[in-house]
């Protein structure tokens, strides 16, 4: 201590200058010298450190092996570091600790060994440190990918675990790849042009949505939050990569949705339109179907009050046969309305039994005759007694009826209606052939459309039921009716009928 009383001034000359704390110890770990940096640091007043133990300046829980350290230290006799790999702590005069860093320097003095030490406060270092690692945790573990790339070069610097990961590149890899390596939309060019474009302005940012490829080979949507910065001097992109895959897939589902419910809801509209579209054909057709024969029973009715005398009976009989046959018309077209309601409430419940198709031909073909016009024909079907069926035998009566009816309607004077029979496999085809007005080709589609009745035919009696119950039973039965026509030279009406039922054994 003598030794540095004497050369103080040398000392303070040289230490003063000096913004890192410098002290002196002896080899009995007493303080023998320190700047005025160094009595700051520890918060001690000038020259107040000088013949103090060391210890002051190291904390409690410290100081056994410290004393290790230091006698391993001089006997060692080299500049070094201090405690190299370990945190080293200070302690000031008001017991406060914080973190210093210590280059350790022994010399010899007058045959005397001292240490010397240059002692930092490296608080804020610390503070910055422990800063940059909570950022650093915080980039590593977002949920979030991170890319960090040169803004020359394009090649990655950094990319976060979260990247690594999902990508399936370990960063090494990474490193030796750009951008446009993992956007197969994308060429090494045409993203450097993206950047340019957008950068030489003065907006820092851009957005932008893309596709990442993994490693791996497959592909995820990505939205890309891109952003221009600097690492030091150097200029890099940073790039933060949300993984939109289930964002697009709850709107793409949601898109479809949206649409499914679009399409139910046009079905739903245009049905109600269809249904309102009904209601007033079946106004129109009631008013107009009811109407005539209502009329004719009315004025029937009404001359029959004046034929009173015995002699008239002839006349009577007329208006009763007229009566007669309006009725059963009007019985005929509610029973088309029960049909198309029982139809449609699926409340029909199908007879099958056995019988031959003459029985019922030849009683269609009885109960037409009557309906004929001047010179009209029906040709019998040749070849059907050894035709068995099991069917419903009131609907075939029904279709069959409803065809030569129609066919007697729609076809003038000196026409033949010609029914043909014809069998295969498993089915049988009876065919309704007539020289009529046809049906145009343009309405040719709408022919077993409830109410529809072709443009040709509208000043004729009819409600245009008739075609489309007839179908729906056979159909419900396993049979169908097909048609074709030429306007103004006839139309022909094929019936396709079971022998057996289909689900029979």
């Amino acid at each position: 201590m003598e030794v540095f009383e004497k050369n103080s001034n040398i000392f303070r000359l040289l230490s003063e200058s000096v913004s890192e704390g410098i002290l002196v110890v002896n080899d009995k770990q007493f303080i023998v010298a320190a700047n005025g940096s160094a009595h700051s640091m520890f918060g001690y007043d000038n020259d107040e450190l000088i013949g103090k133990p060391l210890n002051i300046l190291i904390p409690t829980n410290y100081h056994a092996a410290h004393s290790g350290h230091f006698e391993s230290f001089k006997d060692g006799a080299e500049k070094r570091q201090m405690g190299h790999g370990r945190n080293l702590f200070g302690c000031k005069k008001n017991g406060e600790e914080f973190p210093v860093e210590a280059g350790l320097n022994p010399l010899k003095l007058y045959d005397n060994t001292y240490i010397m030490a240059l002692v930092t406060d490296i608080t804020e270092r610390k503070k910055a440190e422990e800063e940059l690692s909570h950022w650093f945790q915080i980039f590593n573990e977002s949920l979030n990918e991170i890319y960090v790339f040169d803004a020359s070069t394009l090649k990655f610097i950094n990319v976060n675990y979260g990247a690594q990961i999902n990508i399936g590149y370990n960063l090494e890899e990474l490193q030796n790849l750009t951008p446009a390596d993992i956007k197969p939309d994308f060429s090494k060019t045409s993203f450097q042009e993206l950047l340019e474009t957008h950068f030489k302005g003065t907006n820092p940012k851009m957005e932008f949505e893309t596709r990442h490829q993994r490693k791996d080979g497959s592909t995820y949507p990505v939205e890309v939050h891109l952003q221009l910065s600097n690492i030091g001097t150097r200029k890099v992109y940073v790039a933060i990569i949300l993984d939109i895959t289930e964002r697009k897939s709850y709107t793409e589902n949601l898109e479809k949705t949206v649409a499914q419910r679009t399409a139910q809801l046009e079905k739903a509209l245009s049905a109600e339109k269809e249904l309102n579209e009904l209601k007033t054909k079946f106004l129109s057709l009631v008013s107009h179907e009811f109407k005539t024969p209502l009329s004719s029973i009315l004025t029937s009715t009404t001359l029959l009050t004046k034929y009173t005398k015995t002699e008239q009976q002839a006349k009577r009989d007329k208006h009763l046969n007229t009566i007669k046959s309006k009725v059963k018309y009007l019985d005929n077209i509610l029973n088309d309305f029960l049909s198309v309601e029982r139809l449609e409430s699926g409340k029909v419940k199908y007879n099958y039994s056995t019988f031959p198709l003459s029985k019922v031909i030849n009683e269609v073909i009885y109960d037409s005759n009557m309906l004929l016009k001047e010179g009209q024909r029906i040709l019998y079907p040749q070849d059907i007694d050894d035709i068995i069926l099991e069917f419903d035998e009131k609907i075939l009566e029904l279709a069959l009826s409803n065809l030569v009816h129609n066919a007697i309607k729609y076809s003038p004077e000196n026409k033949i209606i010609a029914i043909k029979v014809t069998k295969e496999k498993e089915f049988i085809y009876i065919k309704i052939i007539d020289q009529g007005i046809g049906i145009p080709k343009s309405e040719q589609k709408f022919i077993f459309e409830r109410y529809f009745r072709a443009g040709n035919a509208l000043l004729t009696q009819g409600t245009g039921i008739g075609l489309n119950i007839a179908k729906k039973h056979l159909e419900d039965l396993g049979g169908d009716i097909t048609f074709t026509s030429n306007e103004n030279e006839g139309t022909k009406f094929k019936i396709k009928v079971p022998l057996k039922p289909l689900n029979s054994e």
